[in-house]
């Protein structure tokens, strides 16, 4: 377990206080907080939220809302279990807005949704679509949301992983969803959120974890953290590389008038740009992470000559 830099943590304490300047880092020492950008006038969300996607059909409460999340609880959920939830749900959209881009979309808000002993498990929304009125959402059920439950916070940090993954930078989609499927980017975000955010206990967790699975994606036995996502967090600036990687799929994938991407990447194209993003060429770890079939080199040599703008 690698040993974090004491002095490179998000201040979790002090969320409401400031944004760093460097995307992906924490800073440097607290009295290096920048001021935030100034305050937008925001209108409140809504006392009460009528669901209506999917399964459910809740009458939501609010519960806790700032300029950066907007809390809903359904009927059953024990408010005394979720009074530790505002200040995580902040800190986390926060330093997900500080390190991926400010581009989410015109509400500054996270719209987090929570769910006790219904619609077991989440799932996420996007503001450019009408399925959540419009909102960046993360919508969980568990069956108790005590600050103990480990899946308290990760389901919730999973889902919001999802809306940085789908709606950065003023583009919509994820071109590599079919390459990482629900999970493996999703690892890459919480460790290094749990880790920014100083939860040392908990990104230790979830690194002995993470570290141990395994896939049967892109072939069996497939150890996507061990051998792909946490040597890219290690070696090549942490969240960084990932803001580089999305930032260069906004500027360069293709897109439709309305900022829609209009297909899914390939494994060629995928290496490509990792490999711009970690400014090294990634096929030789690729090859040890996931095998390197002939398919693949093809795919990597035409993604080159497609995307010349993507250098490394």
């Amino acid at each position: 377990m690698p040993r974090y830099d004491e002095g490179a943590r998000w201040p979790y304490d002090r969320v409401d206080e400031g944004l760093t300047k460097t995307a992906g880092q924490g800073p440097e020492r607290r009295e290096d907080l920048v001021e935030a950008e100034p305050e937008r006038q925001l209108a409140d969300p809504p006392a009460t939220w009528q669901e209506h996607w999917f399964d459910h059909r809740q009458l939501l409460r609010l519960y806790h809302s700032d300029e950066h999340c907007a809390i809903y609880l359904d009927p059953d959920v024990r408010r005394a279990e979720v009074r530790w939830l505002p200040r995580f749900i902040n800190a986390t959209w926060q330093y997900s807005k500080a390190t991926y881009g400010d581009a989410f979309g015109p509400d500054p808000r996270i719209y987090s949704i929570h769910h006790a002993g219904r619609h077991g498990g989440g799932h996420a929304g996007y503001y450019v679509s009408p399925v959540h009125d419009y909102h960046n959402v993360s919508d969980c059920g568990l069956d108790t949301w005590r600050e103990g439950n480990a899946l308290a916070r990760e389901l919730p940090a999973h889902e919001i992983g999802h809306s940085v993954e789908s709606a950065n930078n003023g583009v919509h989609g994820s071109p590599a969803y079919e390459i990482w499927g629900d999970s493996k980017w999703a690892e890459f975000y919480i460790y290094d959120l749990y880790t920014a955010l100083g939860m040392d206990r908990e990104a230790m967790g979830v690194y002995r974890r993470f570290t141990g699975n395994t896939d049967d994606f892109p072939r069996r036995g497939t150890r996507w953290f061990r051998d792909w996502f946490y040597p890219l967090w290690r070696d090549c600036g942490r969240a960084e590389v990932m803001n580089r990687f999305f930032r260069e799929l906004a500027r360069h994938f293709p897109r439709d008038s309305g900022g829609t991407y209009t297909r899914r990447m390939n494994w060629g194209e995928y290496v490509h740009f990792t490999s711009g993003a970690a400014a090294a060429d990634m096929s030789g770890q690729a090859a040890r992470a996931f095998g390197w079939p002939r398919e693949w080199a093809g795919q990597l040599e035409h993604a080159r000559e497609q995307f010349p703008g993507i250098t490394y």
